[in-house]
């Protein structure tokens, strides 16, 4: 960033210059037991886009990233967010079929994948064309040899600064959410959607300038980088990365780093708690949890709560990055089963079918309106224009508003089911379902799990003359789809409730299915 000239880059590119300026000796980066500062991350995020540059990629070009937690996913973007290109998250949980659609339908061009999807990395190498480079940020556990080495590409460059034009209203990332339709959407995120998120982050939560916060929930999620991740980050604090969730390990480096806050879905939470260290570890630091994904349970916020943590609920979607309400703690027991307000830059309605707000305690869908909200979905304005409406985000969730204003989610209008934090998509796992051989017709529902929230439960009828073996319906289901998309409950059936039209009843099939024994694994 020139000295002396107006800063041209108002992105998320600017951000890490402004902390080299302000506050270059503070921490911005822990991650097994090494310490980054903002200075050093800064040259870092230099070093990362001159890489980028010298691998081709410019302007409105899309580089992905998939991995576990890895200081490298916060680099590129905000390597990528100093070039004027775009950042692409992909989830490392995806089968290989999923990753290649995303990263084919986004464009990418080049890809910097973790130490343990080398092999994923060998498999589309060929597959992709549009791919000029694969990238590994740390040598692959198994597979990757025919992958740039990310070390190295940092070591042959110059930390020099840039300053490219970026507006707060140019894409900054491009996150694929699953969709009812089948086939994940690409949420196309602005410089302005994530600026506006954190600082509706930074009131709702009220991060201190030395906070510590813990990069726990996948990066790749954006309740994993925009929860509290970014935000801190913006604020001059520090993120400590975690690779992945481990419940004794975590409660291990929440006491260690001084935790003051972090984002996790009600699954994590119940994990730690149910540690045997729970109760002995020091979490004094511990100030705030940001609580998401599915709703959290009384008896889960009465323990947190007994260990002296505040407990956010907040509700949010991919589409509004993803901050849309808050419950703070001190209405939590109040207003159990709020997600709360809205955050202080976003308005939330609930609407009928003809678009008037509904009245007290009326359920309708729930749609949201500020800068966070997304300024599409890529390459797709056919399904942009179905959800954006008069610059209001049609969420497709059914809820209600009591007379103090607090939102109540009622159900999910699209069927989807929240799986440990996990969005599933029916139509997607249904569509999959009816490419084997063995199954003629298959709907997909959620139902109540102790561990998960909700898992998937197919009912499938089989086509003549095959054997019924749920075990090798998953088995097939696992080489298309993620494994947290594959039903933990098969049951096969004679045939499926249908309307006068042929569309299945889904209904009905809750009503049967939820009030049975539970279903044969």
């Amino acid at each position: 960033m020139p000295s002396g000239s107006a800063v041209r880059n108002a992105g998320l590119g600017s951000w890490t210059e402004r902390r080299l300026l302000i506050s270059p000796e503070r921490d911005a980066i822990w991650f097994e037991g090494t310490t980054t500062s903002h200075g050093e991350f800064a040259l870092r995020v230099r070093r990362t886009a001159a890489a980028l540059a010298g691998l081709g990629v410019g302007r409105g070009d899309r580089v992905a990233w998939t991995g576990g937690n890895h200081p490298s996913a916060l680099e590129t973007l905000y390597a990528c967010g100093q070039l004027g290109a775009i950042w692409v998250p992909v989830n490392a949980r995806l089968a290989a079929p999923e990753a290649e659609y995303i990263l084919r339908h986004a464009g990418a061009s080049v890809v910097v994948h973790g130490r343990e999807l080398g092999e994923l990395a060998d498999t589309l190498r060929d597959r992709l064309e549009g791919v000029r480079h694969w990238v590994a940020a740390e040598p692959p556990t198994e597979g990757g040899a025919g992958s740039l080495r990310y070390e190295q590409l940092l070591a042959d460059t110059d930390p020099v600064p840039r300053d490219e034009p970026v507006s707060l209203d140019d894409p900054c990332l491009i996150m694929y959410t699953s969709g009812t339709t089948g086939r994940p959407k690409g949420a196309v995120l602005t410089h302005g959607n994530m600026t506006w998120n954190a600082m509706n982050q930074l009131l709702g939560f009220d991060f201190a300038q030395d906070e510590r916060t813990l990069a726990l929930a996948p990066l790749f999620h954006i309740g994993g980088l925009n929860g509290t991740v970014n935000p801190a980050l913006l604020r001059g604090g520090c993120a400590v990365i975690v690779r992945r969730f481990d419940p004794t390990g975590t409660l291990q480096v929440i006491e260690a780093q001084r935790i003051n806050s972090f984002f996790a879905v009600p699954t994590m939470l119940d994990a730690m708690a149910r540690e045997p260290e729970f109760r002995t570890r020091d979490l004094s630091a511990l100030r705030t949890i940001g609580a998401a994904g599915a709703p959290l349970p009384l008896p889960t916020l009465r323990t947190w709560l007994d260990r002296g943590v505040t407990m956010q609920q907040a509700y949010g979607m991919t589409e509004a990055a993803p901050g849309c309400t808050v419950l703070d703690s001190a209405d939590a027991e109040r207003k159990v089963g709020s997600a709360g307000k809205p955050l202080f830059f976003t308005d939330v309605r609930v609407v009928r079918p003809d678009g008037h707000d509904t009245g007290g305690d009326e359920v309708g869908e729930v749609i949201v309106q500020g800068p966070n909200v997304m300024a599409g979905y890529w390459n797709d304005p056919e399904q942009t224009a179905e959800v954006l409406v008069d610059g209001w985000y049609h969420t497709g969730d059914a809820g209600s508003l009591d007379a103090d204003g607090f939102l109540y989610i009622r159900e999910r209008f699209k069927d989807m089911i929240i799986s440990g934090g996990e969005n599933v998509y029916p139509a997607e796992v249904e569509s999959a379902l009816l490419e084997l051989p063995a199954v003629i017709e298959a709907a997909v529902i959620g139902v109540p799990d102790e561990k998960w929230g909700e898992v998937g439960l197919a009912l499938l009828v089989a086509a003549p003359g095959t054997t019924e073996d749920p075990e090798a319906i998953r088995a097939a289901l696992r080489e298309r789809l993620a494994g947290f998309k594959v039903p933990r409950h098969i049951r096969f059936v004679d045939d499926l409730p249908k309307t006068a039209t042929g569309k299945i009843r889904k209904p009905d099939l809750r009503n049967t299915h939820l009030n049975t024994e539970e279903p044969p694994a």
